[in-house]
């Protein structure tokens, strides 16, 4: 008798620190990799131009906007963030079509809306790229705090354009929710996403 009442109290613990533990992963608060931003303002609306024509941020109410700054004679940062945030698509699978990822250019000059948006299909078949005049290109970069500069350099290329490197986690309801810092795996960010899908 004594020997059952030890077992049933044994596997009766077991069963209680069992469900405590889930309990504690299911209701614990999800720690965000990115930078969580609490905006009381909807992003900042933008119209730029697209190989397709013109592209605005509010087109895309109800999916999660995955915004980055770039350019494509860019000989790192992005061809890294790009290859990370392919990364992050994949790993989300058919929840993939949920997020938008749109690529400004901070080199004008050279990136047509035809050569960003080749440069962004690279990556990912529904990537965009925009792109507009050096006003509308700097008026977008100030409402995100986006630096960016022209920096002369030896070569064929000319000039490189020294900018920020970080991705806007913009979401379904226009609010800027997170920002990824250069260098986030696409593991990371692909888990962040998925939170903000399901909830």
């Amino acid at each position: 008798m004594r020997n059952r009442t030890f077992w049933l109290g044994f596997f009766g613990t077991l069963l209680l620190v069992g469900l405590g533990w889930w309990a504690w992963d299911r209701f614990r608060p999800y720690a965000f990799h990115g930078t969580v931003l609490q905006s009381n303002e909807p992003a900042p609306d933008f119209t730029l131009m697209s190989a397709d024509g013109p592209v605005s941020l509010s087109d895309f109410r109800g999916k999660i906007v995955l915004l980055y700054f770039g350019y494509t004679f860019c000989p790192d940062v992005c061809p890294t963030t790009l290859t990370e945030l392919k990364r992050a698509m994949e790993l989300l699978g058919e929840d993939a079509d949920q997020v938008q990822v749109i690529m400004v250019s901070v080199d004008p000059e050279r990136d047509t809306p035809e050569k960003i948006q080749e440069y962004v299909e690279y990556f990912w078949p529904t990537f965009i790229g925009v792109t507009g005049t050096p006003e509308q290109i700097a008026e977008v970069a100030t409402q995100y705090g986006i630096y960016y500069e022209k920096r002369e350099v030896p070569g064929a290329t000319g000039y490189l354009m020294d900018h920020t490197a970080t991705v806007t986690v913009i979401d379904r309801d226009g609010y800027v929710k997170l920002i990824f810092p250069f260098g986030t795996p696409g593991e990371d960010i692909a888990a962040d996403l998925k939170y903000l899908i399901e909830h």
